[in-house]
């Protein structure tokens, strides 16, 4: 959910080298009825894949990752909204792949179909997950690690996930390109949502590279610059 109103209308690939050569693969899927950035993400070295935020198009979830030789180890949520999570229980039930959210979203992504109904589109509810995130929580991806960093604001369980080595965030929607996400919801607090911001993420580096939950991407030391959302002070 975002506050913009700005959707992805295309797919987008990009291929980024670590010091070791390997070579990661991030594709950018808009899913499910709101478009929401889903990314399916890899490792080409041992063809480990993630997906983060699954949305809907379950279908169009798994071909991508048939099409890339990916073989999907964790499905994972930065938070439990209905546009994030329709896709979790099509995806797990189709490879086993382990799902994973952080508790305070359990609500949410359990009920997402009433929400989704709520805001007259049809969605899913996810299953219960295989493990719950944690601040500080390392996944790793083939060569490449996914560290779980805890911003509460947009919901009660935020997450975002860093992958330092090649400089980038996927911050669901914690934080836009231009702008954050909302905190009308249950559990939104405009206050939580900026401190995360300030103390959690603009702290990675301005080369950071932002990979959202709604719109395009963005960097660090831009955002901590422009943004007109997140105060300096």
């Amino acid at each position: 959910m975002v506050t913009n109103g700005t959707m992805i209308l295309r797919q987008v690939m990009k291929v980024v080298k670590n010091r070791c050569g390997v070579t990661m693969l991030i594709e950018t899927i808009p899913a499910g009825p709101l478009k929401a950035n889903c990314y399916v993400i890899g490792c080409t070295e041992t063809g480990e894949g993630a997906v983060i935020d699954a949305g809907g198009d379950a279908e169009k979830i798994l071909a991508r990752l048939k099409a890339l030789g990916l073989s999907l180890r964790y499905i994972l949520n930065t938070h439990g909204h209905f546009d994030h999570v329709s896709a979790n229980r099509a995806l797990h039930d189709a490879t086993g792949a382990e799902l994973c959210i952080h508790e305070h979203e359990m609500y949410f992504s359990c009920s997402a179909a009433a929400a989704g109904r709520d805001f007259g589109v049809a969605a899913e509810d996810s299953p219960p997950p295989n493990r719950f995130l944690e601040d500080g929580m390392r996944l790793c991806l083939g060569r490449y690690v996914l560290q779980v960093i805890y911003t509460p604001g947009h919901s009660l369980g935020g997450c975002c996930f860093w992958c330092e080595s090649e400089g980038l965030v996927f911050t669901g929607d914690t934080l836009f390109n231009g702008s954050i996400g909302r905190v009308d919801l249950p559990g939104g607090s405009l206050h939580a949502l900026q401190r995360s911001i300030r103390e959690r993420l603009f702290v990675l580096g301005d080369s950071t590279r932002v990979f959202p939950g709604h719109g395009t991407a963005s960097s660090i030391g831009r955002e901590r610059l422009a943004n007109p959302h997140v105060p300096r002070g």
